[in-house]
Parts: C-alpha cells; sequence; structure tokens
C-alpha cells in the first residue's frame, strides 16, 4: 500500500487550547476516508495541518510522496460568491504557480462536469450546486494525488448531491479523498473507511460503524438504521436533535 501523507504523534493548540492531541493518520493510495466528529472536535485542524496550513506544537505531517499534490474542496460558506470573477477564474485559481497547460486542463474540467455553459459566468449568479461544481473542478485543476472535501454536499439540493457522489466515486479510481461530513448515514455509504476526530482520532478501518464503537470514541453521534440504510441522529451538537430518515420509519429514542 503506497502511502501519500503520514501524520505522526500531532498534536495542535491555539494559544492554551488544545485541538489535537498525539494524532496519528495516515492517507494511503486509493483511500476514501469519511471524518467525523462533533462541532470543535478538530476535524478542520486535521485537514489543515495535513495541507501544511498550522504550524504543530509538536509531532509532524509528510508527505511521503515528492510533490504532492492536493485538492481541496472548502465549504462554500469560506467563499466569497460577491467576488467579481468568472467560473473560469475560479478554476484556474486553484494552481498555485503559474502553469501554460492549466487552460486546457481547465476547459476539459467543464466538459466533464456539465458546466461548460457557465464558462464566462460570474460566480454571483451561479446555484449552489452549480457553484459546488465550479468549486471541484478548481480543487482538481492541479490533478491532485489527494482530494480533500470539507462538507460538501452542505447546501446543495439532493439531485446534485447524487451526481456529486457519482463523480467522486470515479475520481476514487484515480486519487485518494478525504472527506469531512456530519452526515454519518450518508457518507457511510460511500467511504471506504472513517476516522472519528473529537480532540484525538480513532480510526476505523471499514465503513462500517457501531454506537458501541462511536461511544468508546467519545464521539457523540448515534447511529439508527432503517431498512438497511444506516442514518444518523446528532446528538449533544444542538439543543435540538436531527433526525434524517427513509421513507415511512418508526424512531426510537
Amino acid at each position: 500500500m503506497t502511502k501519500l501523507i503520514n501524520i505522526k504523534n500531532l498534536t495542535v493548540a491555539y494559544d492554551n487550547l488544545v485541538a489535537l492531541s498525539n494524532v496519528n493518520f495516515t492517507v494511503n493510495k486509493g483511500d476514501f476516508i469519511g471524518v467525523i466528529g462533533p462541532n470543535g472536535g478538530g476535524k478542520t485542524t486535521l485537514i489543515r495541518s495535513a495541507m501544511k496550513l498550522i504550524k504543530p506544537q509538536s509531532g509532524t505531517v509528510e508527505y511521503v510522496v515528492d510533490g504532492l499534490r492536493i485538492g481541496y474542496l472548502p465549504q462554500q460558506t469560506t467563499i466569497d460568491k460577491q467576488f467579481p470573477a468568472t467560473v473560469l477564474d475560479v478554476i484556474c485559481s486553484g494552481v498555485v504557480a503559474p502553469r501554460k497547460n492549466v487552460r486546457p486542463t481547465a476547459d476539459r474540467l467543464l466538459e466533464e462536469l456539465s458546466i461548460v455553459h457557465l464558462r464566462d459566468r460570474l460566480i454571483s449568479e451561479l446555484s449552489g450546486g452549480e457553484f459546488q461544481r465550479v468549486l471541484l473542478a478548481r480543487a482538481l485543476v492541479c490533478d491532485p494525488q489527494v482530494l480533500i472535501l470539507d462538507e460538501p454536499t452542505t447546501y446543495v439540493d439532493s439531485t446534485f448531491e447524487h451526481d456529486f457522489y457519482h463523480i467522486i466515486h470515479k475520481l476514487n479510481d484515480k486519487m485518494a479523498i478525504v472527506m469531512v461530513s456530519h452526515d454519518l448515514g450518508t457518507i457511510t455509504h460511500h467511504v471506504k473507511t472513517i476516522a472519528c476526530v473529537n480532540g484525538s482520532l480513532h480510526y476505523h478501518p471499514s465503513n462500517i460503524i457501531t454506537s458501541e464503537q462511536l461511544s468508546a470514541y467519545e464521539c457523540p453521534l448515534q447511529l439508527v438504521t432503517h431498512g438497511q440504510v444506516p442514518h444518523t441522529v446528532l446528538l449533544n451538537h444542538t439543543n435540538a436533535i436531527e433526525h434524517i430518515h427513509n421513507g415511512n420509519c418508526n424512531h426510537k429514542h
């Protein structure tokens, strides 16, 4: 198994607040890892550390492959859609250093993601699903070996979500994927393995995870199963309990 990113004994602190403590985490070629955990548990700190955007208090983040290329799709809420940029501008900005071949790559991605008709449109004019396709193209324009997705289907409709996961599965044939999500019921249907982050990290080497395991990991999520599809109830995140269900079901608490 080819290692791409190797995180060892990582501790990250903001002032006196420890966000992650003694975390070990590896991303291998072909991985599709779902990262779950409560708000404030350290999921964003983990992915920012993996991209070497945060200096750890201790521990190391090693790129095992020389010149490792990482694509990053952030949450839409971190992007200013009022910035006067076109779709093509945004996609091309995914390459940090100027490259002569970025435009042909961008044009190819416009075709593959079915947004070629949006090429010269301002991003302020896009729907949530259209904009997410643009951000995905931006993450892919560098031809990444690792693709990091932060809550990629938030603020999009169910039709786009279905299309998005179809695209992501095809991409996983070519690159490792790390996806942060609160929706355990959905991601367990797609990912291969799960990392629960809540100050520390517990890696589960499959996409099947039980309530008992989550409890042992001190990860405040509870599984509820309806038929053959796993779903989640998010506890301790807000004062309300969010039910995600399939069809007509009887919930048990």
